[in-house]
């Protein structure tokens, strides 16, 4: 899956955080990606081969509490869905230390497979703006997970695996789905 353009409203405006992304999927499983961002950082992972960016190895954050922890999200062009993210976001931010918001699910992503937030969530999202990141986030140790929501849109989280029991518990205390089943 090729996405020549996540963050389209942040290329318009000359905010450097949109991306260009590769995914290649196997059964539905994301298995490798490959990203570049507005600033010029390549950044890549191969399920079993590890991630990197710019030829280094990645290291996702090694925090073990959500306290102090900065996550990643990102909005709905469409208002109610806005404020509705924005209440999550009202019941999640003082638990943790902040919230990021790039524009790129890509970027996110990558963000999150190389420590610079300690996870992300995000829903929904199309399968172009997922597969690319989501493998570098798999390919570097880390958890990617859906869930589906009421109405059945689908929720994205992707963490370290040592937070993504606290996330999933956080987000659903904030009122998403995050429960597995089966």
């Amino acid at each position: 899956m090729i996405d020549p353009l996540d963050g389209t409203a942040c290329y318009v405006r000359g905010y450097p955080t949109y991306t260009a992304s590769i995914g290649v999927e196997i059964d539905g499983s994301p298995v490798v990606g490959a990203v570049v961002d507005a600033i010029g950082r390549r950044t890549s992972g191969a399920i079993g081969q590890g991630a990197e960016r710019d030829g280094r190895p990645v290291r996702m954050s090694e925090r073990t509490s959500l306290e102090g922890a900065v996550l990643a999200t990102g909005f709905s062009y469409e208002p109610r869905q806005r404020l509705a993210e924005a209440e999550v976001v009202a019941r999640v931010i003082e638990q943790i230390a902040d919230i990021r918001r790039s524009g790129s699910a890509a970027f996110d992503f990558c963000a999150v497979a190389t420590g610079e937030v300690d996870a992300y969530y995000e829903g929904p999202l199309g399968p172009w703006d997922v597969a690319g990141g989501a493998a570098i986030v798999l390919a570097a140790g880390g958890v990617v997970e859906a869930f589906e929501q009421p109405g059945g849109e689908v929720l994205w989280v992707a963490s370290p695996p040592q937070l993504v029991e606290a996330l999933l518990a956080l987000l659903g205390d904030a009122g998403l789905t995050t429960s597995r089943s089966g």
